[in-house]
């Protein structure tokens, strides 16, 4: 149980590792300045919006305070991620 304890906390790491890499090449600034308005399950959830709408995403999420489903009901280029844990 403790393996796949640490194996999530990990995976977890990750997840918001790579919407900060995202975030930057898009918008050339740095998520962390952000980051502390946003829930652990909105970023998770942001991860499967496109490129082209994460931007948008991130601002109306900030702005009306989406929960992680309304996030994901909004998205319209759905990116998979078959890796999960």
């Amino acid at each position: 149980m403790m393996r796949q304890h640490y194996a999530l906390i990990c995976q977890n790491r990750i997840v918001r590792l790579e919407m900060r890499f995202r975030y930057f090449a898009l918008s050339g600034k740095r998520l962390e300045m952000i980051e502390p308005r946003l829930s652990f399950g909105q970023i998770a959830a942001l991860r499967f919006a496109s490129d082209e709408e994460l931007l948008t995403l991130i601002d109306k999420t900030l702005a009306e305070k989406l929960s992680p489903d309304e996030i994901k009901r909004s998205i319209r280029n759905w990116l998979a991620d078959d890796m999960r844990v």
